[in-house]
């Protein structure tokens, strides 16, 4: 496993209708909006550095996750989608990109079912939300060790250091706890959106689907059904990566990202 370096970007804290949310924002261009998965949290990742070489990345961190404080209202997914305009508003935005990975993926497909008219791309990475029949939604990573949760998500370890914590340290498992406690929140029954596959027929701006190579958390072929609920979305796999899609290939998947959304304009 190879010692990665990133560059840190520190966090702010925005008030979001009266809840503080912890953001990371760099680049130039126009604005991206990502959400990120159930993990990885607390960092600013190669993967935003790439995408802030073409775009204003806006890198929240989801209610109960990372520095955002649990909050008595969040229930489910829809809450966070309802919030995530809220804090397009308290940020000036018009219209704008939004990326979002795994669990992100999931909030970012219901916002662009709710607010398609705000959006001047979507993309859905390694998501998960929909229903793949005969499939479950994915792993039960709810009992798994981390040890096992990352040899499920990753395919290739070369550069799974740069998102490794240490779980012994007491305040590491307090927090892993917190937010294993909002996602099950979020996700226990059912793990996955019912009326998504209806309700994509609403999304109306160019859509792009990027899946793993082999994606063992999620079944592989949830990518194929975003992409084929959504009128007209492109699905792409980048080879040799498993869920873990931002962390194995981070360069390769932002410029994936990056020249769709140039393609749009």
């Amino acid at each position: 496993m190879s010692m990665v370096t990133r560059p840190e970007v520190a966090a702010e804290i925005v008030d979001v209708a009266g809840t503080p949310v912890a953001l990371r924002r760099r680049g130039s261009g126009e604005p991206l909006l990502f959400l990120h998965g159930a993990g990885f949290t607390g960092q600013w990742l190669r993967f935003h550095e790439a995408l802030a070489q073409g775009a204003d990345v806006i890198a929240p961190e989801h209610v109960g996750f990372g520095a955002t404080p649990p909050q008595d209202w969040l229930e489910d997914i829809s809450d966070l989608a309802l919030h995530y305009d809220d804090l397009r508003a308290t940020l000036g935005l018009d219209r704008f990109h939004l990326v979002g990975y795994s669990l992100g993926g999931w909030i970012a497909a219901t916002y662009a079912t709710l607010f398609p008219e705000r959006l001047a791309s979507l993309t859905l990475i390694t998501p998960v939300g929909i229903q793949v029949p005969g499939k479950p939604p994915f792993a039960d990573l709810f009992t798994m060790t981390p040890a096992a949760l990352f040899g499920t998500i990753f395919n290739d370890p070369a550069n799974m250091a740069e998102v490794m914590v240490d779980a012994g340290d007491v305040d590491v498992a307090v927090h892993l706890y917190e937010e294993q406690s909002t996602l099950a929140r979020l996700v226990w029954n059912p793990r996955y959106d019912r009326k998504m596959p209806r309700r994509l027929r609403r999304v109306s701006c160019p859509s792009l689907v990027v899946g793993a190579e082999d994606d063992r958390l999620v079944p592989n072929e949830a990518a194929e059904r975003y992409a084929e609920c959504i009128d007209g979305a492109q699905l792409r796999r980048i080879p040799g990566t498993g869920h873990a899609i931002i962390v194995e290939q981070p360069e390769q998947t932002a410029k994936a990202v990056l020249d769709f959304q140039g393609s749009t304009r």
